[in-house]
């Protein structure tokens, strides 16, 4: 099984930005902890991250002409506003897990529109680093 990981705008900056809520650890090395115990499971993950909406529709488009399994993707602030990436999302032919490391709905109101979750098989939210296992475990 091979999934593709994609972190929006931001996520680059984990550990750094607002710990309180995303807690310490880094996008790296939460690719490190989820890729381990991925392997340990029999999955290949391959992980992107852009603070560039055109960006991610790209590698959206990309993925539907590659042997991907399924996506699981942190679409970050633009879970709330773009419908590019919802639009390049519906091109995927596979299962989406959209997952938020927070409980968007616990925070400011915007954050409880997610416009890309409408192109999502399900979405993840509030369990910080674990989410990303917790959406491969649904794809087993």
């Amino acid at each position: 099984m091979k999934i593709l990981v994609i972190n929006g705008p931001n996520l680059n900056m984990l550990g750094k930005r607002e710990p309180e809520i995303y807690g310490k650890d880094t996008l790296e090395s939460i690719e490190k902890e989820t890729t381990s115990w991925a392997q340990s499971n029999s999955v290949g993950l391959v992980w992107f991250q852009s603070n560039i909406e055109g960006e991610i529709v790209t590698r959206i488009q990309q993925a539907c002409d590659e042997s991907f399994d399924g996506i699981i993707i942190n679409p970050g602030g633009y879970s709330h506003t773009s419908v590019a990436i919802l639009d390049s999302l519906k091109l995927f032919p596979k299962p989406i897990i959209e997952v938020h490391i927070s409980n968007t709905n616990k925070r400011e109101e915007f954050r409880n529109v997610k416009i890309t979750a409408q192109a999502s098989t399900s979405v993840l939210e509030g369990f910080g680093k674990k989410g990303y296992i917790l959406a491969i475990q649904s794809f087993l």
